[in-house]
């Protein structure tokens, strides 16, 4: 992952850090690879203890925030504990790619 990425990262990681605990914090996809273009969003994953209506949109309105102050689009993917870990959601293709290609931040 390019630094300027990986600062983003850390700020919208930090932001977040105010409002809910993250068990687990990574960029997946073009971004973390590095082979992304101009317009490309950056993809992020996020693993809380619970999540509820309230909180998804405030974790939604901070991620639009720190992605409109850096002029790019910030694609979140917010997983409980419990989904990840005892759900069949844990067997998706997309969290094997998480687990495979993720930078932890």
């Amino acid at each position: 992952m390019k630094p300027k990425d990986f600062e983003i990262a850390r700020k919208l990681k930090e932001k977040l850090s105010e409002v809910v605990p993250l068990i687990d914090f990574k960029v997946f996809g073009s971004r973390a690879r590095g082979d992304y273009d101009e317009y490309s969003d950056m993809d992020v994953f996020l693993e809380v203890e619970s999540l509820n209506i309230s909180l998804k949109k405030t974790i939604r309105e901070i991620v639009w925030e720190i992605g409109f102050e850096n002029s790019i689009y910030i694609s979140p993917l917010i997983f409980t504990r419990y989904e990840l870990e005892e759900s069949p959601l844990r067997a998706s293709p997309i969290v094997k790619n998480i687990n495979e290609e993720g930078v932890k931040v």
